[in-house]
Parts: C-alpha cells; structure tokens; sequence
C-alpha cells in the first residue's frame, strides 16, 4: 500500500482493514460460534480468508492490484478473521482434559500473538527478496495445512450439544453477561485500552523506517526485531507474569509504552531495533495474559460469545487506533506520533491498569460446574416472558447482610439469562422483601439452571438461609399464549426437578 500510494493514511487503512470488520461482526460471530459447531465455522472462516489471501496474489502476479482492490480484499480477510478468533478461541478448551486448560489457552494465546509479530517480519523478508505477489502466495497456501487440520478435528471430534435461540436473544445474552461479570468486564476495558495506544508501532513502521532513511530491507529488520523480541516474549511469558503476579499487567503495559516512546526518539535504524525488542516482549506478555485470563472467566456455554466481545475489544479496536495513529503521522511525522500514542499505553499501564485490579493469571477462578448437579433433559413446552417471584422474610438485625447477598444475586441473574431483576420492600412490612426477574422464555429460564456454577449455586444457598423459615415463598409466572395450550403438567415437574439439581431457590406455587 505504501508503494501504491506513498500515504501514511492509506497504510493505516490498510493495516486497519483485516480487523475493522471486527467492530460490526465481533458479536454476531460470538454467537455463532455459541449456536453452532465450531469446527465448521472455522472451516468456513478459514477458507474466506484463504480465498482473499488468493486473489491478493493473483491480482499482483498479473498487475491489477489497485489501492481500492488490495484495501476490499483486506476488508474480506477481516471479514473471515471475525468469525474465526471467537470459534477458535472457544474451542482451545475442548482439545485437553480439564487439568491442563489453564496451560493450554496460555499457550495458545502466546501462540497466537507471537505468530501475529513473527508473520509480518517473514512477510516483509519475501516482500525484499521475492516481492508482494509471492508473500500473498505463500500466506494463501497456509491456509491450505489449517483447513486441513481443521477438517480433521470436524470429523473426530463428538458432535457438541448447544443451546437453541435467537440471534438476538444470544447476542444480549453475551452482553449481560459480560456487563454483569465485572472480573471479565475490567479484562474487556484494558484491552481496549491496550488496543487504540499499542496500533501505532505496526501501523506507522513502514512510516517511521522512510524517515530514519531506510527502504524495504530496513522495514524487514525493523519488524524482524519485533518478531524476534515477541519469540523471546513467548518463551519468557511464564517466569516472568508468575514473578511479577498481580502487577504482571501493569508492568508490561507499562514497558510496552516506555519502548514505543524509545522508538520514536530514535535517530537511527540500528537504534530503533533495540525499542522494537522490548515492545515484541512486552507485547505478547500483555496480550498472552489478557487473551488467557478472558478465556479462564468465561463457562462453556458463552465463551463464543465472551471471545467475540474480547476480539471486538482489543482487535476490533485496534483499527481505530491504525486509523488515528496513521492521520497523526501523516500530520506530526511518525516519530512524534509513536511518542504522543506511546506515552498514552504507559498512563495505562502504569496509572490505570492498578485501578482495575485484575487477579494475575494463576488466581483467576474459572466458572466450575459440579458433576453431580447434571440437569434432566429438556421438555417440549412454550411459553414466555417467564417472571420469577421470591419473597423473604428477613430479620432486622439481617437486612444489611441480606442486601450484601442481593447485590451478588442480582449480578447471578443477570449473567445466566435474566434481562431484568428488581428487589422490592413491602410497604405494609419493610422486613418481607421481594426478588423479580425476567426471562424471555420458559426454555430460556430452564437453560438459566444449567449456566448456574458451584459459586453461584453456593450464593443462591446462602439467599435462601436470610429467610425465616429458611424457604423463601417462590412463584414462577408464565405469560400465557391465549392462542395456545401447553402441557402444563410437564412444565411444572420439569422445573421442579432442575431446582432440585440446582440447589436454587425451590418452587413453592
């Protein structure tokens, strides 16, 4: 892009279009990626982006590539790549046994994010020695050997049990849950914030390496450094996030920053290496945690969904920051942009990142789900909106305490399918209080049973205890369809025994 236009705009454009379409598809691929297989979903992905990778390289090999082509067929790629990082993140879980899900999504995060500082330093070394028809070329086979294993897994791998809804229904589903998880919430707020100050050290290189006087070669050392500074961040990561602990997020973030700021005060090509080595490390330091922490808080029935919403917070983002960062240098010069934006990512790491106090790696608790509390199959009936009414009687000397359990009930609710909670006072007796929640539909409440974790299901217990008589009075209304009749009989005892699963709050009438 640069060659064919010479403008720090276009180039950020261009490095913003594989991951724009992100911010438009981020939530609709994370429920697909929910809704159905996603072994399949992958295959497909990866294919669209195999196919644009194709004609990249046959439009050069034949001279036609234009600034506006080479920028669509980007856009198509970021197409193929928001619905392949919610699909194959989520799937990273089911490929080891429980014990080794921890170490597995590290590994795959360090993967992923080396192989996103690697890439573009072996492209740049064909695009010297080869040029951009054979880059293209190359990265349109790989997608050959992905597909394949892909296709493989499809094939060996059980069919998965996903829920049935809506698109809509899932996509706010994913929403709430993500709003009312604050752990995964704070995760979603740095990485954005990682994201719009982090775009520039790619986004602007190409930029940055014409004003130190260096032409394609230089570019590839430059990003060959980065590459090579985000192996050793990869082979690095562990000792050095189990040292740092909790501070392991505001640190990197921190470092990242002060190497971006060293980046753009250097004078020189040789010298501009040094900076881009620290920022690969730090780069894949930062991004491994947060990519892996994401994945350990979200359960298995809306990690799609959370994926979805954590790509669309750092990748989705990332465009908005290769768009700013590029119309800034185009304006002030790349050194000065990577000093304005780089001097943002340590303000991050180092002033906000303490504030959102996210647990380090090792001590983040994933949603566990206890054998025992299996779930009887679901049953054939309609139905919906479902309101859900529980009444305690609470003692006086309790009510602050019972407040305290509410606020954590609220946040259970709304998480595994409620879209609206209240709590009531009775203004006859301020000591009865009452809890309403709603639910789209009868099955969406019944699938609310089985979201319900051994930590939430421990916090329904403790509820029903603020209770006098240790039962809160419980009453579950159906919105009637007039138009049709269900078997009311079935509904009930169905739901009777996912309480008794469950441990919740039991059915009184």
């Amino acid at each position: 892009m640069l060659e064919l236009t010479g403008s720090a705009t276009w180039v950020g454009l261009m490095a913003a279009s594989s991951t724009l379409p992100l911010l438009f598809l981020a939530l609709a691929a994370g429920a697909i990626a929910d809704l159905f297989d996603r072994r399949w979903v992958l295959v497909a992905a990866q294919t669209l982006m195999g196919s644009a990778a194709a004609a990249m390289a046959i439009l050069s090999a034949f001279d036609r590539i234009t600034p506006g082509i080479l920028l669509a067929l980007g856009l198509v790629l970021g197409v193929g790549l928001a619905f392949n990082l919610p699909a194959w993140q989520a799937t990273v879980p089911d490929l080891v046994p429980r014990g080794m899900v921890a170490s597995a999504v590290a590994l795959n995060s360090v993967a992923f994010n080396v192989a996103r500082a690697v890439g573009p330093a072996l492209g740049g070394l064909i695009l010297v020695v080869s040029g951009a028809e054979a880059a293209f070329a190359l990265n349109a086979l790989s997608y050959l050997g992905v597909i394949g294993v892909l296709i493989i897994l499809a094939r060996t791998m059980p069919a998965p049990d996903r829920e049935e809804s809506s698109m809509v229904n899932a996509i706010a589903l994913g929403v709430r849950f993500a709003r009312f998880t604050p752990s995964f919430r704070r995760v979603l707020a740095l990485a954005a914030m990682f994201a719009i100050t982090s775009a520039v050290v790619q986004a602007v290189l190409p930029s940055l390496t014409e004003e130190l006087g260096g032409g394609a070669g230089a570019y590839g050392v430059l990003l060959g450094a980065m590459g090579l500074g985000a192996l050793i961040g990869g082979f690095s990561r562990h000792p050095v996030t189990a040292r740092l602990g909790v501070r392991s997020l505001p640190v990197t973030v921190g470092v990242f920053g002060l190497a971006g700021i060293g980046l753009g005060l250097s004078r020189s090509i040789p010298v501009a290496i040094v900076p881009l080595l620290i920022a690969g490390a730090a780069w894949v330091w930062t991004l491994a945690t947060l990519n892996a922490t994401a994945q350990l808080l979200s359960p298995e029935w809306v990690r799609g969904r959370a994926m979805g919403l954590y790509s669309l917070s750092f990748v989705g983002i990332v465009p908005l920051g290769s768009i700013l960062a590029g119309w800034l240098a185009d304006r002030v010069g790349a050194g000065t942009a990577y000093v304005a934006l780089s001097a943002g990512a340590a303000v991050v790491g180092f002033v906000l990142a303490p504030l959102l106090r996210i647990p380090a790696l090792d001590d983040v608790e994933t949603p566990e789900y206890e054998e025992g509390r299996a779930t009887p199959d679901h049953v054939d009936t309609v139905g919906g909106p479902v309101m859900v009414v529980s009444t305690w009687d609470v003692d006086r000397d309790r009510l602050e305490e019972f407040m305290e359990v509410m606020n954590e009930i609220r946040l259970v609710r709304l998480r595994t399918g409620a879209y609206r909670w209240r709590l009531y006072r009775n203004a006859a007796n301020p000591h009865r209080l009452t809890e309403l929640f709603l639910c789209v539909s009868w099955e969406e409440h019944l699938a609310q049973h089985r979201r319900i974790d051994d930590a939430s299901a421990a916090i329904i217990r403790r509820a029903r205890r603020f209770d006098r008589s240790g039962n809160p009075r419980t009453n579950h209304l159906v919105a009637v369809d007039l138009a049709r009749q269900g078997d009311w009989d079935a509904l009930i005892d169905a739901h009777e025994r996912y309480h008794r699963a469950d441990g919740s709050i039991p059915l009184e009438t």
